[in-house]
């Protein structure tokens, strides 16, 4: 018996956007482990598979190395706080979600170390939830601000940024104690940052 990728790879591959669509678990996990797909962001959550293939556009990129030096020059001039930038590493807790986020932030101690003979993912049941993740929204911006947004909240990452490539702007997020995100105007992971500086 043969193990065929699931039918989001059409929809992901076609001309189209990519979507939501409905899988389970095994349908990610086929996708994670499958070794042709390369350059490939899986996002899953309540049973709704999300599969960006593709190579990242000029303007994501600039965008994404841009926010890592601003968090280099912003943890230079404030060296008592410390933090490590994952870039784009698999998050993942098992059975029930996983996100690829274009950055994953985490400040002071616990941060996911790897060892030999374990995965390359962040076993969130293993490992504390980032501080902050971003998602730079080029051709995906409507998925960042709803999807994902959720996503991260059932994670229970504490601060949520979208860059708005085309909008030139950002949209920040604190998550509440109901497990929902509110917009913010200044970040907590970096103490003291007006959001309006940023873009």
């Amino acid at each position: 018996m043969t193990t065929a990728t699931p039918k989001i790879a059409q929809i992901a591959t076609s001309t189209s956007l990519p979507k939501w669509e409905p899988a389970t678990w095994e349908d990610y996990l086929r996708y994670r482990d499958d070794p042709t797909l390369e350059k490939v962001r899986l996002f899953f959550n309540q049973n709704y598979l999300f599969v960006d293939m593709g190579n990242e556009g000029i303007n994501h990129a600039s965008i994404a190395r841009l926010f890592a030096m601003l968090f280099y020059i912003w943890f230079t001039c404030f060296p008592e706080q410390t933090a490590s930038d994952l870039g784009g590493v698999l998050l993942e807790k098992p059975n029930t979600q996983a996100a690829s986020p274009d950055i994953v932030l985490y400040i002071g101690e616990g941060v996911p170390q790897w060892k030999p003979g374990e995965s390359r993912y962040i076993n969130l049941n293993q490992w504390r939830v980032p501080d902050l993740v971003c998602e730079v929204g080029d051709t995906t911006l409507s998925s960042d601000l709803d999807e994902q947004k959720k996503l991260y909240a059932n994670l229970g990452v504490p601060e949520y940024w979208v860059i708005d490539v085309r909008g030139k702007r950002v949209f920040a997020f604190r998550l509440q104690s109901d497990g929902t995100y509110k917009l913010c105007t200044e970040s907590v992971a970096l103490k003291g940052l007006p959001i309006s500086f940023l873009y």
